[in-house]
């Protein structure tokens, strides 16, 4: 038997100064660290093809897109995660490594993020007041499932189908994507 070893618990002031110096990142929820793994080329291509088409859409606008290097605070959860792409419109929330009112949120799914992705994830996201998109995207085809709130402050879902687009609308800020749009130049090897 190995000998029993104590947990370290970091204070989120001692969270975030590690992390503005650590050589890989970690997401923190509630004192625990949890190394970000790399990532896919599938990965990364779908990411900046989300990333490409909100920025296109937000130039010389006063919204902010982001791409895995910009955290989110889930304040209620002491929490603080790497989404894949975040759309920020709420000029109040002007935190310089850190945002807390993204109003769309896309998480690209690997075998060792899926479970987190929908589940922990999607309970704290979704919590977030001005939070109206939350895409799941997969990595290993050509699939994704959206949660949009309504007007009633409902969350609803679907797949993407290939002949649709998903119309995402935050404040004075439109987008449109598709299918095509989130996978393109996106190979998928036959196994």
């Amino acid at each position: 038997m190995t000998a029993l070893q104590r947990l370290v618990h970091l204070s989120e002031q001692e969270y975030l100064a590690a992390e503005l110096t650590a050589e890989l990142r970690h997401e923190y929820v509630d004192g625990q660290l949890y190394a970000m793994a790399g990532a896919s080329e599938r990965h990364n291509r779908i990411s900046l093809n989300v990333g490409f088409h909100l920025r296109a859409a937000a130039r010389g606008g006063h919204c902010g897109v982001f791409v895995s290097d910009m955290k989110l605070k889930i304040a209620w959860r002491n929490a603080y995660y790497y989404p894949d792409v975040m759309l920020v419109c709420n000029a109040q929330d002007k935190g310089e490594y850190y945002k807390q009112q993204p109003c769309f949120i896309a998480e690209v799914l690997s075998s060792s993020t899926a479970s987190i992705d929908r589940r922990e994830k999607l309970l704290a996201y979704q919590k977030i007041p001005g939070l109206r998109y939350y895409l799941l995207v997969s990595s290993e085809q050509k699939q994704v499932e959206y949660f949009v709130r309504d007007a009633q402050d409902e969350w609803q879902t679907a797949l993407l189908e290939a002949d649709e687009t998903l119309a995402i609308d935050c404040d004075s800020f439109h987008a449109v994507l598709s299918l095509a749009d989130i996978y393109e130049d996106v190979v998928f090897n036959n196994v």
